[in-house]
C-alpha cells in the first residue's frame, strides 16, 4: 500500500460542467431517504430531468455573484453538495451511504468560507420540518433556530421549513 496518493481521499471542490448528473443523484436519494414522510408522494414524483437541468444551468451559469455550487468527494466520486447564494446555504446534501463521514461538516465549513469571501456576516439556511438529523448536525456546527418559518406547497399538503442561522 502506498503512503501517498495522487489525490485527497476527500475532499471539497467547486462543481464543474459534468457534475450535475452526480449532484442531482446526491439530492434525489437524499431527499428520498430523509423527506419521504413529511413531503410523501413529491418525493417520489421528482423530475430528474428538470433537475438536472437546473444543476448544469447553477453550475455553468450561476446567476449573480455569491453564487455557487461545491461538491464533496470521496476520492473521484461526488458523494454530497451545497449549493451557496448571498448571505446563505440554499442546499446542503450528502448521499445517504456517505453521511457520517465528515463530508457534510467539510461542505459546510466551504460553504461559509465561500460565504465570509463574499462579504457575509452572517449564515441562514432553511431545515424542513421532520428533518432531526440535520438539525443536530446545524446544531453541532454553531447554527440555531432564529424563530423565521415559511410554509412551502409540497404537492399534497404545505410543509413548513425552520430558518437557522449563525453569525460567521
Amino acid at each position: 500500500m502506498a503512503l501517498f496518493r495522487e489525490t485527497a481521499d476527500v475532499s471539497v471542490r467547486p462543481a464543474v460542467p459534468g457534475d450535475e448528473e452526480a449532484v442531482t443523484q446526491v439530492q434525489v436519494d437524499a431527499w428520498r431517504t430523509t423527506h419521504a414522510e413529511t413531503l410523501g408522494g413529491a418525493v417520489d414524483a421528482l423530475d430528474e430531468q428538470t433537475m438536472r437541468q437546473r444543476w448544469t444551468e447553477a453550475i455553468a451559469r450561476p446567476p449573480g455573484p455569491g453564487f455557487a455550487v461545491l461538491v464533496a468527494l470521496d476520492g473521484p466520486k461526488v458523494v454530497g453538495f451545497a449549493a451557496v447564494g448571498p448571505g446563505q446555504v440554499m442546499a446542503l446534501e450528502v448521499a445517504p451511504d456517505h453521511r457520517l463521514a465528515g463530508h457534510g461538516s467539510r461542505l459546510l465549513a466551504a460553504a461559509v468560507d465561500r460565504l465570509r469571501t463574499d462579504g457575509s456576516e452572517e449564515v441562514v439556511t432553511w431545515v424542513l420540518d421532520g428533518d432531526d438529523g440535520r438539525e443536530r448536525f446545524l446544531a453541532s456546527s454553531g447554527l440555531g433556530p432564529d424563530g423565521v418559518e415559511r410554509a412551502l406547497a409540497a404537492g399534497v399538503r404545505d410543509v413548513v421549513e425552520r430558518r437557522w442561522s449563525a453569525v460567521i
